[in-house]
């Protein structure tokens, strides 16, 4: 079965993104199509780009970026769940991208985004000429959450609605069609 990883990006004190990865992963693991691996990239802490050779010669210095590598290969497609800072990406993601280079190629990329009035789209309109550049092939369906605030369940849970749930599927579908076409 294909791997899937739920990449978790928000590394801010106070992040909500915790629980709409939780959420998106409970979707996934429903679904049935993949294995589902849970990233959260506050526990990754890579430090700033630190690697002294371009990420596309390999041939990593540092046991972080090894480590790092190790962990994008093992993944067939990708879900970051991601906020939108200031109508862009957040630098963390972005660095997290940057360390790496044919470990992302080749693999579908799906988006759950949240956020005020856009829910996070322009944030992912932003990122995916970057994806493009390294091959990752974006899915157009996504899951985009506005005005998050409202999605909040007890305890740190998502109240999601029938919305979030059929953007769900309709992404992990498009995940799973374009991972068996993608992978050798």
């Amino acid at each position: 079965m294909p791997q899937l990883q739920v990449q978790l990006v928000s590394t801010r004190p106070g992040r909500v993104g915790e629980r709409f990865a939780h959420w998106f992963v409970g979707e996934a693991c429903r679904h049935g199509g993949f294995e589902v691996e849970l990233v959260d990239h506050a526990e990754v802490a890579l430090p700033f780009f630190d690697e002294p050779r371009h990420p596309k010669l390999g041939g990593y210095a540092h046991q972080h970026t090894r480590d790092w590598s190790a962990t994008v290969s093992r993944a067939d497609a990708f879900v970051f769940v991601a906020p939108e800072y200031n109508h862009g990406y957040s630098a963390v993601l972005k660095n997290a991208i940057d360390f790496l280079h044919h470990e992302w190629a080749d693999k579908p990329v799906g988006f759950v985004s949240y956020g005020g009035v856009a829910a996070g789209t322009r944030m992912v309109q932003a990122l995916k000429p970057v994806l493009v550049g390294l091959r990752m092939v974006p899915v157009v369906e996504s899951v985009n959450i506005p005005f998050q605030e409202q999605f909040h369940g007890p305890d740190g849970t998502v109240a999601a609605n029938q919305v979030m749930t059929d953007a769900a599927a309709a992404m992990l579908d498009e995940l799973l069609r374009l991972t068996t076409r993608l992978r050798p």
